[in-house]
């Protein structure tokens, strides 16, 4: 199981890894999509794959943003 800090610090690669994916989108804008991917995750019991999860649904807001 991830300790909270690995956690949080995993989500901060994801921001870090989208916003070298995507460098034609601001970084405040890969910031916010982690932000609101991570936030549906409060309270989930099972955490392990919380930072996959969130990479997975970031990319994706900012793919369908990209091809609007």
């Amino acid at each position: 199981m991830l300790a909270p800090e690995d956690e949080v610090r995993a989500v901060g690669e994801v921001t870090r890894r989208l916003t070298v994916s995507f460098p034609d989108v601001n970084v405040v804008e890969v910031e916010h999509a982690v932000h609101r991917s991570y936030e549906q995750f409060t309270g989930s019991p099972i955490r392990d794959f919380v930072p996959v999860l969130v990479e997975r649904m970031a990319r994706d807001q900012l793919l369908a943003k990209r091809t609007g």
